[in-house]
């Protein structure tokens, strides 16, 4: 399977939008190329992403940024503990009609009903509240009254959240992390990367971004996404870090049967394809690798892996999993992996 040539222009479209909105975005963000990509990558795979990271590190603006750069409806909600679901999703109300003088119910649109959605600090509102998302989310509608109401495409969710302060915040459900294709660790800006933040926040610095993007050309690029071939050993090298972390269902790493309670589902090998397949587009090549894997592993595994008490008490993360598995997982771009059995590396000791 191969792109045809409209579809090879539309990548080419793609990889220079990318390289134009990456120019846009660092007019005000200093570094963070890897969560620009990853944002981007979400954005094309029609995912939602959640950013976290500690407070200052520039994850609100960012989406911010982002959404200057394109021409979309923007919306941001600040997520608190008395924030109602209504708050969200928009309500019913009552409007007479001067001139009949009867009554009727008419909806009142909330700021879900916009094209990039930023929920900041999520976990600070209850869980009530937070459901009122997950519709949004996975639908793409919202139900009010018993009616639906459609969402303007493209949609995104993309929230923030501060992974250390935890006194009065409220964890998010694994159902609804789980609608959240990317789980995006912002870290530290490095000692340059400081200095360049501090000359520009401090000075009289003001930048004049340009839009790139309308919405419609934003869908038409994600359907070429979904149009980027991957090979049936790019699938397979896929799934295998899916099915390795069910240690329910066979033969897996010892280290997963050591340090992990629950596994990933299938919605990860979904999006570890997708978000393959969307690196490959945003950097101008015509089918997906298994390096495009490994390089989306991280953000899509992190958050559907539940590490057990053994793993707490030694310190392991979710992220040292999914780096121990591509280091045992063998892939090469030549097809050579194993169909779909378990890689021949976890037939010994590390084999439970």
């Amino acid at each position: 399977m191969s792109l045809e040539e409209d579809d090879v222009q539309a990548v080419h479209r793609l990889n220079q939008a990318f390289r134009r909105i990456s120019e846009q975005l660092s007019k005000v963000i200093v570094g963070q190329q890897s969560v620009i990509e990853e944002l981007m990558i979400a954005m094309f795979a029609r995912g939602h992403c959640l950013l976290v990271g500690v407070p200052g590190l520039a994850k609100t603006l960012l989406i911010r940024t982002l959404a200057d750069t394109l021409t979309l409806k923007f919306s941001r909600v600040q997520f608190t503990p008395d924030l109602m679901p209504a708050d969200i999703t928009g309500t019913e109300v009552i409007q007479e009609d001067k001139l009949s003088g009867t009554r009727e119910f008419k909806f009142l649109p909330g700021p879900i009903f916009a094209n990039v959605v930023l929920a900041d600090e999520i976990n600070r509102t209850p869980p009530k509240t937070q459901a009122a998302l997950l519709e949004a989310m996975q639908e793409h509608q919202v139900t009010v009254g018993g009616k639906r109401h459609k969402l303007e495409q493209p949609f995104f969710v993309l929230a923030t959240q501060n992974p250390i302060e935890q006194e009065g915040t409220y964890p998010l459900p694994e159902a609804q992390l789980d609608r959240f294709m990317f789980n995006t660790f912002v870290d530290y800006p490095d000692e340059d990367e400081e200095l360049e933040i501090v000359r520009r926040t401090t000075t009289d610095h003001h930048v004049e971004l340009t839009p790139t993007l309308d919405g419609e050309e934003i869908l038409q690029l994600q359907k070429i996404v979904r149009k980027v071939p991957a090979a049936d050993h790019v699938v397979r090298y896929a799934l295998q870090f899916t099915r390795l972390t069910r240690r329910e269902k066979g033969e897996v790493p010892q280290f997963i049967d050591d340090y992990v309670g629950w596994g990933a589902g299938p919605r990860a090998s979904q999006f570890l394809v997708l978000g393959a397949k969307a690196r490959a587009a945003l950097h101008g090549r015509y089918f997906a690798t298994c390096d495009d894997v490994r390089a989306v592993a991280l953000p899509v595994l992190r958050h559907r892996i539940m590490t057990n008490f053994n793993a707490e008490a030694e310190g392991i993360r979710a992220d040292d999993i999914v780096r121990r598995l591509i280091e045992v997982i063998p892939a090469t771009d030549d097809g050579t992996l194993s169909r779909g059995k378990l890689p021949e590396i976890f037939g010994s000791a590390d084999a439970r």
